[in-house]
């Protein structure tokens, strides 16, 4: 592996390319702010304009959505995991048919895999421009995504239709739906009733864990986040840790899978294939499989990492036991 190879193999978030078209309520009122990113994997962005940084497969897809203040993501679910930390700033993520099922606020470091088969959306509540961090399950992301009838129609209303092949069409540029091309079905009110709406005890409990409690947990030795042993148990298609310097990885690690490392604070040095990076928060980095690598904070100060690797399992379903 040359310096070139493994410089291509990281992201930096000064780098990043964002999308602002990427989703079907991208002129709705209130969410027509957003950024969408795909770092690695093809995501599930509606849009051509989506730059894609690292298509290779992983197993799972890394992505990350940016936005200012008071802008929000519409309702939506997916077929597989679906995990946020934050970045930055402050974020209200909320779930249910309408969205006021429940609700929690999350911070900087803080984690929440969301339950499959249920709608959500999340808001930045902050005072500046923020960001959180994704990671989807399976290659494909499952299928793409499954809108709340409303967000469909609100869309529609604001020039947007969403074909059944996934591809969006903006009709204030004159775009229209190809010949033979129907527009995506909306779930009918029976099917969109039917999605679960967990209370907010319920789901901060089995499905929220918060930096602080993390980097206490990861003193000396990682912290499984996500996985069947894990303090969230799931079997998505991969596994979350959260490293720590007291937990660093300062003798060689090697996966079968694919391994991606992802700061939240901190500089982090990588050394791969006889070669050495730093890596800062909001940078993603993805090790290739069978390719040893140590990783360890570069500098003194606060220092926390999360580590993303594939698995057997097959991305579906939340797993309960």
């Amino acid at each position: 592996m040359t310096p070139q190879d493994l410089e291509n193999r990281i992201v930096r978030y000064g780098e990043l390319q964002p999308c602002k078209t990427a989703f079907i309520d991208a002129h709705t009122p209130g969410s027509d702010q957003k950024e969408n990113f795909t770092i690695i994997g093809g995501g599930v962005s509606e849009s051509p304009d989506q730059h894609v940084h690292i298509g290779l497969p992983h197993g799972f897809n890394i992505g990350a959505a940016g936005q200012p203040p008071r802008v929000r993501n519409s309702l939506h679910t997916h077929r597989t995991a679906e995990v946020f930390f934050v970045l930055s700033g402050r974020w209200r993520f909320f779930w249910g048919r309408y969205g006021d099922a429940g609700e929690v606020i999350l911070e900087k470091g803080d984690i929440f895999n969301i339950p499959t088969g249920i709608f959500r959306g999340f808001e930045n509540i902050g005072e500046d421009y923020a960001m959180i961090m994704a990671v989807l399950g399976g290659d494909d992301a499952g299928g793409g995504v499954v809108w709340a009838p409303q967000v469909i129609e609100d869309a529609a209303d604001h020039g947007l239709i969403l074909a059944e092949t996934g591809k969006l069409y903006d009709t204030k540029k004159g775009q229209s739906l190809p010949d033979g091309v129907k527009p995506m079905a909306k779930l009918s009110e029976e099917e969109a009733n039917s999605f679960g709406a967990p209370t907010s005890s319920e789901v901060i409990q089995g499905y929220v864990r918060r930096y602080l409690d993390l980097y206490g947990m990861a003193d000396t030795a990682p912290a499984k986040v996500i996985g069947e042993t894990a303090s969230i148990r799931d079997k998505p298609g991969f596994e979350v840790d959260f490293i720590t310097r007291g937990s660093a990885l300062t003798t060689e690690q090697t996966s079968d899978k694919p391994t991606v490392l992802m700061p939240v604070t901190g500089h982090w040095r990588v050394r791969c294939a006889g070669l050495s990076k730093t890596l800062a928060p909001g940078d993603t980095m993805s090790v290739p499989e069978n390719t040893a690598y140590t990783c360890e904070p570069s500098m003194t100060g606060e220092a926390g990492l999360y580590r993303v690797v594939a698995t057997n399992d097959p991305a579906g379903l939340t797993w309960t036991s």
